[in-house]
Formats: C-alpha cells, structure tokens, sequence
C-alpha cells in the first residue's frame, strides 16, 4: 500500500468524520430490538440515509412475513449495494446486523439519544443501543465504501466489487439475514468481512446449540405419591447426568487462542403443577458452546445419549428433546490469509500496537458466510472487549477514535485486496 493511498484515505475521512458520525447517531435513534424484532422501520430509515450518502442503488430484500415469523420476529429487511470497480478482482462483502438486544435497566443515558461525550480518557465517545454492537459497523463500511470511491475520483486503480450486506436478524440467529442472502444466492461473493472489533482480527468462533428438553411422568396426590410418576425426580438425574458430561468438556480445549473449553449451561427450568401434586412434566433448556474442533451434531448427540441414559432405569418416564437452535462454529477456511494479512497489517499501522489473530467463545452471523464456503474473518469499530463497550449491557458505547480508525483499516484493506 502506498503512502499516497493512505494518505488520499485519511484526508478523505478527516473530511467526512462529522457527517459519519451523525450516520451512526440518526441509527441509534431509530429502535430495532429484537425481541419483538419489529426492525423494518430501523431498515427504512438506513435505506433513507443510504441512498442520500451513496450514488447507488441500495436493494431492499423485504423478508416473507412467515419466515420472519418463524424466526420469531415480526419484520426484517435487508439491504445491499453493490459497486464494482475496474474489471475482475474479488467480490468482497461487509456484513453488519442492525437488530440490538433491548435496553434493559441501569442505564444512566437515554439508549436511544446517541449522546457524545468528552471523555478524559478516551476522547469523544458516543452512548447508545447498538452503537458498538454493530450499528458502528454501518458507518464504518459505507464509509470505507465512500472512501475507495473517492480514490476512484483521483484515478487510483482499483479491480473487484465490494457488496454492503446489512441486515437485521443477528440476535436470533442470522437465518433470514445473511443465510437466506447465501443460500438463495442473492450474492456470491469471495470473501467476507462482519462486524468486530478493532483490537483484534478474529478468524474463528464457537458454534452453539440450545435443546428444550420435556421430561414426562405422571401427576399424582402428594398423599399417595406412589400413584404417580415423579418427573422432577427423574429430572434430577437427568441434571446430575449433564452436569457430569459438563466436567468431561471442560477437559476438551481448543487450539484457537481466544477459546478455551466447551460449555453445558442449563438456563431454564419450569415445571409442577401445586405444592401438593406430583409433578408430571419438566422442562429445561439447555445452551452447549462448541468449539471449531467440534460440530454442533456430534454435540447435540452426545447430549440425547446423556438424557437418555439417565432416565432409562426410570418406568413410566418420557422425554421429548427439541433442537432449538443450531449454530456451527466459524472456521478459518484457506483463503481467509489474505484477509487477515491484509487487516492485521493495517490495523497495526492506525492503532500503533499489535494486532492479535484469535478466536472468540460467543457464534455471530459470519458463520453464515463461511458455512457457504466464503472465506471470512470479524473486523471492525470497537474496543479490545466487549466489557469495554458495555455490550449487550447499559451505557453501551463506542469510543468514536476507533471508529475513524477501524474505517481506515478497512478501506486500506480492500484496497490492497483490489488492487490490479
């Protein structure tokens, strides 16, 4: 890269900070919790900002009403732009989801107000619902777009196509998002960038898998408990028999820095009836993490055979096991070395320190990407945590630093990627 490239890119988002900034801000303002997951308005009013920003087309994908259903969610739109430059190159997609977590309590800023601060320590700082996670990552991709574009103005050469993919089912899974753009083949691209943070390039991440499981006996009178078939009884062998598998995960370890073991979580439990009936059902629910090593069918497996087994001395015991949801995990396929050379080595020169590659415990929508067989990594604005930017939590934030940065790195990096 060029000193000269660099150079035309960081004059050009110098020029441009204020009025990405106030992007970000006007889509922090529009509300996409999800659940309920209402966020065609939230993509409306993108598309409005988008098409004011961007000589292009910006594509609206308007979700089936009984698919957003089924992925329990009432609206949801995605959109794309595509520009292409030169001849040839790779198609490269930049991948954001628009949907947040809601609010929840203990904030001390209105989540929706998208106020900045002065911060002492970290300089200007802007708070609000999704403004890390990763409405940033909005701005941060138009804005690398709008940046090879203005190199285009100056006669840099560039071949290959860049797509923006923003879309808004990521808290439930990404199926109607960036799956449904794959599978149905809405785009193809080469390789794939998603929302992440700046501190680091991210190249592999856990899979995850929830199960409900129902235990069924039958009620009887507490008087005479006999003349029932006690299934919180039976549950309990069943919790004892997962917790024991829990113990022979924690003896697994991957060899992606970033994750160490594979989780068991029993995060719900409902059952009974009254105080005084034997209880005739029970139900629970189950989160297991998986590591890259591991597949999430093996997983959900290994988990009906630990069930199973633990009920099987108990007569008139059932148990029904529903999958809930299933996410591979992100794997690091061959042709992703180009993107994380290309991003580490940007990312070190705006940040000035070094830039680790590793893998994260959580699973986000880049796996969509990768399941299909695209290389791709998480790149993007934010901290070195997502503690630091209260994700998921009150008073999340962005430090607005990392965000002129983090569009820098990427512009840098896509036009090395298209470079003829």
């Amino acid at each position: 890269m060029s000193e000269t490239v660099r150079g035309k890119v960081h004059a050009f988002l110098e020029r441009e900070f204020i009025r990405q900034v106030e992007f970000l801000a006007e889509l922090v303002r529009v509300p996409s919790d999800n659940p309920p997951g209402d966020c065609a308005s939230a993509a409306e009013r993108a598309h409005e900002l988008l098409e004011g920003l961007l000589d292009l087309e910006v594509e609206k994908d308007v979700v089936p009403a009984a698919a957003v259903t089924t992925n329990g969610m009432i609206s949801a739109t995605n959109l794309i732009v595509r520009r292409r430059f030169g001849r040839g190159g790779p198609t490269i997609a930049l991948n954001a989801h628009g949907d947040v977590v809601p609010p929840g309590g203990g904030w001390t800023r209105d989540p929706y107000g998208a106020e900045i601060i002065d911060d002492a320590d970290h300089g200007l700082t802007m708070f609000g619902r999704g403004v890390a996670v990763s409405k940033s990552d909005f701005a941060t991709y138009t804005w690398a777009l709008l940046a090879l574009l203005d190199l285009e103005k100056q006669s840099v050469p560039l071949n290959g196509a860049v797509e923006l993919h923003f879309t808004y089912d990521e808290e439930v899974g990404g199926n109607i998002g960036p799956k449904r753009l794959v599978e149905r083949q809405l785009s193809k691209p080469d390789l794939a960038i998603c929302a992440g943070f700046s501190y680091a390039v991210t190249s592999a991440h856990n899979g995850c898998l929830h199960l409900e499981v129902v235990v069924n006996g039958k009620s009887g009178h507490a008087a005479m408990p006999s003349t029932g078939v006690d299934a919180l009884a039976a549950t309990t062998d069943i919790l004892k028999a997962l917790y024991e598998h829990r113990d022979e995960l924690s003896q697994q370890h991957s060899k992606v820095p970033g994750i160490d073991t594979p989780t068991l979580t029993v995060g719900l439990i409902q059952g009974g009836i009254n105080t005084n009936v034997v209880p005739d059902r029970v139900t629970l629910r189950l989160d297991r993490r998986v590591i890259p090593e591991e597949s999430a069918a093996d997983a959900e497996s290994q988990l009906h055979a630990v069930i199973e087994a633990a009920i099987s001395h108990r007569p008139g015991i059932t148990v029904e096991i529903k999958q809930i949801m299933q996410a591979e995990p992100l794997l690091e396929l061959p042709g992703a070395a180009r993107l994380i050379i290309a991003l580490r080595t940007h990312a070190e020169a705006e940040f000035g320190v070094a830039i680790p590659v590793r893998g994260v415990p959580l699973y986000t929508d880049a796996r969509h990407y990768s399941s299909a067989g695209i290389p791709t990594v998480l790149y993007g604005a934010g901290p070195r945590t997502l503690q630091e930017a209260n994700g998921h939590g009150a008073d999340e934030c962005l430090r607005l630093d990392d965000l002129k940065k983090a569009t820098a790195v990427v512009a840098l990096t896509l036009a090395d990627l298209m470079r003829p």
